[in-house]
């Protein structure tokens, strides 16, 4: 069973890439900061390392350094996850001789396909008998829903009448997962509604009126939902007409347990 380290400090987007992977024979290990990292290199010696450039405590690249200098892991793949991906990024990505370069937000598949070619290279280790989980995520609880299906639930929202686009980020506003008119800028929406939710939630909160939970936002040409979907992320419904908002809402209440679960 390959295994792959995920380096990033946001927890949110170690929780996407788990996720994600948990669609194939993969142990997922995690760290969120550079000096975790390095011990997790040293104690688990992972077959890939997907790594963040931008952490609080060093630079994704010194990650990368720190594997070609390991004696017995100068071979191992090294994906970097970049905001920003231009020709300084590149060409430092270059230098530290990482294996290629990602560009957050991503999609699952683009991410699991770049990950499939990495490990190609690397030796399968011998397949863990099927019971066996992975200690650091544990054995799934039956009641949790697959990568597929979070697509799948907002599918059905971003399927309704007078719904152009659904957009699931997570509180940083990451781009989780979109569904509908694709020709819309859903990561950009998605990250600014994330950005007004924490707003309005330190208003409630200097208000004394506890957590956010919703707001619907009006504009010349339609309305947007903003929810909360849990803990972890909001959900942004763009409505091309403001006649149906009563049943656009109830989906979306009914949508929300949903991908709470799945999250």
């Amino acid at each position: 069973m390959a295994k792959v380290l995920v380096v990033d400090d946001s927890l949110s987007v170690r929780t996407v890439v788990e996720r994600a992977l948990k669609s194939k024979r993969i142990e997922v290990l995690s760290a969120a900061s550079g000096t975790e990292a390095m011990a997790q290199i040293r104690r688990e010696e992972p077959d890939l390392v997907v790594c963040d450039v931008i952490m609080p405590d060093m630079e994704g690249y010194e990650i990368c350094e720190f594997v070609r200098d390991h004696p017995r892991l100068a071979q191992t793949p090294v994906l970097l996850m970049s905001g920003i991906v231009n020709g300084s990024v590149l060409a430092r990505a270059a230098e530290v001789r990482s294996n290629d370069v990602i560009r957050k937000p991503f999609a699952a598949d683009e991410l699991l396909s770049k990950i499939d070619g990495l490990l190609t290279a690397v030796p399968a280790a011998e397949p863990a008998p099927a019971e066996v989980t992975s200690p650091r995520i544990g054995r799934e609880p039956e009641c949790a829903m697959p990568v597929a299906d979070l697509k799948a639930v907002l599918g059905r929202l971003g399927a309704v009448p007078g719904v152009s686009l659904a957009v699931l980020v997570d509180r940083e506003g990451f781009l989780l997962e979109s569904a509908g008119d694709m020709a819309l800028e859903a990561e950009v929406a998605g990250a600014l509604a994330a950005c007004l939710a924490e707003a309005s939630e330190g208003i409630g909160k200097e208000l004394k009126q506890g957590g956010f939970v919703g707001m619907i936002v009006e504009y010349d040409a339609g309305l947007v939902l903003v929810n909360a979907a849990g803990p972890s992320a909001m959900l942004a419904t763009v409505l091309s007409d403001a006649a149906l908002l009563g049943k656009v809402r109830y989906y979306v209440k009914k949508t929300l347990p949903e991908l709470h679960e799945a999250l």
